[in-house]
């Protein structure tokens, strides 16, 4: 087994972009200010399907190993995998207001799916299993959603904001050989 033929650009910043998220959930944070959701919508975009889905996963999986398993991974885990799934689209309508619009359904999504877990596991014997109850979950998970649309408007800005500046160097780099050709 060559080792070269797994040290892709893109394999490198698959584990470049895993490292960081692990490791940013590791650090001192406001809750819900991660960058896990901006890895997975960039993967989708320009990474390919099976990153997308590889890179939010493994990145909560390490992360949740020393912050600890809860009764939620499921849709934790399955709501980044989605954000991932979320990006195959953004990819097909690429813009600045896409990206935007993909982080916010992308915050959303996140938002819905765990507060459901939430309630349909009765995450702390908080909740009736009835709308009032479901009502009540969404409603304590508001504080969390703020910080999930900033940390994913951030992370996603910062993301593509570098890899945006990458294309146009290596267009400009393309360019400049050509005229020395």
């Amino acid at each position: 087994m060559h080792i070269r033929r797994y040290l892709t650009p893109t394999n490198i910043v698959l584990v470049v972009l895993v490292a960081f998220a692990s490791v940013a959930r590791l650090l001192p944070h406001p809750p819900n200010f991660a960058p896990v959701a901006a890895v997975a919508l960039f993967s989708g975009v320009y990474l390919g399907k099976r990153a997308s889905l590889i890179a939010p996963v493994v990145a909560m999986v390490i992360s949740d190993a020393f912050l600890g398993f809860h009764n939620l991974v499921f849709f934790t885990w399955g709501g980044m995998a989605l954000v991932g799934i979320l990006g195959w689209w953004v990819r097909e309508r690429k813009g600045a207001r896409m990206i935007v619009a993909g982080s916010l359904a992308g915050s959303a999504l996140f938002y819905v799916l765990t507060n459901f877990g939430a309630w349909l596991t009765n995450h702390g014997g908080l909740y009736t299993y009835d709308i009032a109850g479901l009502t009540q979950g969404f409603i304590n998970g508001l504080p969390f959603l703020r910080n999930t649309v900033a940390g994913d408007l951030f992370y996603t800005g910062v993301f593509f904001g570098i890899a945006e500046i990458a294309v146009a160097w290596e267009r400009s780099r393309a360019k400049r050989q050509a005229v020395r050709a």
